[in-house]
């Protein structure tokens, strides 16, 4: 399996825009109307993935829980799926229902949102203020698959009640490791 880092994007950034099709309503979304209230999480994420396999449960669990503190979820796919077909559209649909994500899940086919982001792995965390300012970026927790710690979401829940609670967040920002984003072939 093998392991890429996230980037971690400058705190403080302000959230690229995008307009990407949502495979489960089926209706283009963009961030402005995708955004919470008081923060938005935007996670690039896989349908294959083993380490967004391994926290799939945690991660519903969590967008759930903070749905009500106004606090968005949005999960973009950016995987080239010609070379990986188990990350189309339609593939990523039954997943999203599987799963019972109760987020949007976007197809970015260009690449370019997650060029934008300087987005590097799957799963790769960003949770953006009120305004769109970048307040964390990296791991979910410390779990990956076979290494026996428990998936809990310390990392990014710590982050949300920060954000939420208005106090700066001073625990260290790890990246997240996962799979490498599976790029395009450029001619």
């Amino acid at each position: 399996m093998a392991k890429t880092a996230s980037n971690m994007l400058p705190l403080g950034t302000k959230a690229p825009d995008f307009t990407l099709p949502d495979t489960v309503s089926l209706l283009t979304k963009n961030l402005n109307t995708l955004k919470g209230k008081q923060g938005t999480v935007i996670m690039f994420i896989c349908n294959h993935c083993p380490f967004v396999i391994h926290i799939n449960k945690v991660l519903v669990e969590i967008a759930h829980a903070y749905k009500d503190n106004g606090i968005s979820f949005i999960a973009i796919s950016s995987n080239d799926v010609i070379n990986y077909p188990l990350d189309a559209p339609d593939k990523m649909k039954f997943h999203a229902e599987k799963e019972n994500y109760p987020f949007p899940y976007l197809y970015d086919e260009t690449q370019l949102t997650a060029k934008a982001y300087n987005a590097a792995c799957t799963p790769d965390f960003y949770l953006f203020d009120a305004n769109l300012k970048l307040t964390y970026r990296g791991q979910l927790d410390d779990s990956r698959p076979g290494n026996g710690v428990p998936v809990n979401g310390a990392d990014l829940k710590h982050a949300i009640n920060c954000l939420i609670d208005g106090k700066a967040n001073t625990k260290k920002q790890k990246p997240s490791i996962g799979c490498g984003i599976k790029w395009k072939e450029r001619n």
